[in-house]
């Protein structure tokens, strides 16, 4: 068959530079309404030799019955639990995420949010222009600089944010069973290895950058909130479900914790009346630390050339 008539299925939003590069060698759908119109996406996809997807368009056995051609996904991120990846082995269909694309943008997310919570002076703007003047309530901040932030989960993004944080005069320790005592990561971010209690337990900062599985749903708990410092902030940018939702809620209603940084949730998006709002000190937001123009731009043009490469070869 020659790849100019291959099929190609685009069901989230790409940068439309990739998906014009795309269409050089493919026929090429791009609809990115179909992930919320499942009987729409069967269809599109009865004929397609490869989708690209995003996090929201769930790869699982019924999807991959109807779609008989398909023999690539190509993932817009890192995170595959919307993907069913032992159906995808048994059908011999390739699973390609944009390994590393997106680091930079999370890592930058991560030390923001971590210097607003800790600070936590820069949600007050509608009091001051109103001319309240919370001088002595924003004056306690605390700094990043001399502060440990604790790291869950050492891979590549989790060890640029090892390095951007030590750059700014801060402590980091990190846990990652994976990663072996005597892995190069750890001397060349400075970071110390230590165990999940002591990550959880010495953290100023807690970030997680563990992906969603029996192993680590809602890995840190009530239990774990309960031996954090009363002024220590958690960053999740990983996935929902690793942390306790209701937990968290309720530690920092009840003044336990210090803050929290969500930009993964159970449910995505969340139903009005969440269990988050009105908190102090919380910043939400709709799973985009990954997502800047930069970002989509790399990640986008990555996938479009790997799913490219995937497709000739498939065709040899």
């Amino acid at each position: 068959m020659n790849a100019l008539r291959k099929k190609v299925v685009v069901s989230e939003f790409m940068d439309s530079l990739a998906v014009d590069s795309l269409r050089e060698h493919f026929n090429v759908l791009e609809d990115r309404a179909l992930v919320d119109d499942p009987e729409r996406l069967f269809e599109a996809v009865h004929d397609a030799d490869a989708i690209i997807i995003r996090n929201r368009t769930q790869i699982n056995p019924a999807l991959l019955e109807r779609a008989q051609r398909l023999s690539v996904v190509g993932r817009l991120g890192v995170g595959l639990d919307n993907i069913d990846l032992k159906a995808c082995e048994q059908r011999q269909v390739s699973v390609i995420p944009a390994t590393g694309a997106n680091a930079q943008a999370v890592a930058e997310y991560v030390i923001s949010t971590a210097m607003m919570l800790l600070r936590g002076a820069y949600m007050s703007s509608a009091d001051v222009a109103s001319g309240t003047w919370p001088r002595p309530q924003l004056s306690n901040g605390r700094e990043f600089a001399g502060s440990t932030l604790a790291i869950v989960g050492f891979g590549g993004i989790g060890q640029l944010v090892a390095r951007l944080a030590t750059g700014l005069g801060v402590r980091v320790i990190a846990f990652d069973p994976r990663l072996a005592e005597d892995a190069q990561a750890w001397q060349l971010t400075g970071a110390r290895r230590v165990t999940f209690e002591e990550a959880v337990a010495g953290a100023d900062v807690l970030t997680l950058h563990v992906p969603l599985g029996e192993e680590t749903r809602n890995m840190l708990g009530k239990i774990q909130l309960e031996s954090m410092k009363r002024h220590a902030v958690v960053i999740n940018a990983a996935r929902g479900g690793i942390l306790d939702e209701s937990a968290l809620a309720v530690a920092l209603r009840e003044g336990r914790l210090g803050g929290a940084a969500l930009d993964v949730f159970e449910e995505e998006p969340m139903r009005d009346g969440s269990i988050f709002a009105g908190l102090p000190n919380v910043i939400l937001t709709p799973h985009i630390a990954g997502l800047t123009l930069q970002s989509n731009e790399r990640v986008s043009t990555l996938i479009a050339e790997e799913v490219t490469k995937a497709l000739r070869q498939n065709n040899n």
